[in-house]
């Protein structure tokens, strides 16, 4: 359990305290070792997804932002859809759209 905690402490001070690219990438190596060294299966998605995806998650540390806004727009227009009870004309919709959350 302690070691569980380590772990998932650890891949979190990565994100707040560090600000290089570069010293991310060798932290994030690091911490993916650890984790294929632990062989906790509860750690192997998001290890994979970090050995997959590395290069986009270090692009975090160039401006420190996230796609959280897009994200949020992007429920938005499913709940504005869902309202409408599904679009069918296309154009209009894209007009409504445009008019309220332009």
């Amino acid at each position: 359990m302690e070691k569980a905690f380590s772990l998932t402490h650890s891949l979190r001070l990565i994100f707040s305290k560090t600000k290089d690219k570069g010293v991310a990438y060798t932290k994030l190596a690091r911490w993916y070792n650890e984790v294929t060294d632990s062989e906790f299966k509860s750690f192997n998605t998001i290890a994979a997804t970090i050995y997959t995806h590395y290069p986009n998650i270090l692009n975090f540390f160039d401006n420190r932002s996230t796609n959280a806004s897009a994200e949020s727009f992007n429920a938005k227009l499913k709940a504005f859809r869902a309202s409408l009870r599904g679009v069918r004309d296309i154009s209009f919709f894209l007009f409504r759209v445009a008019k309220i959350y332009a």
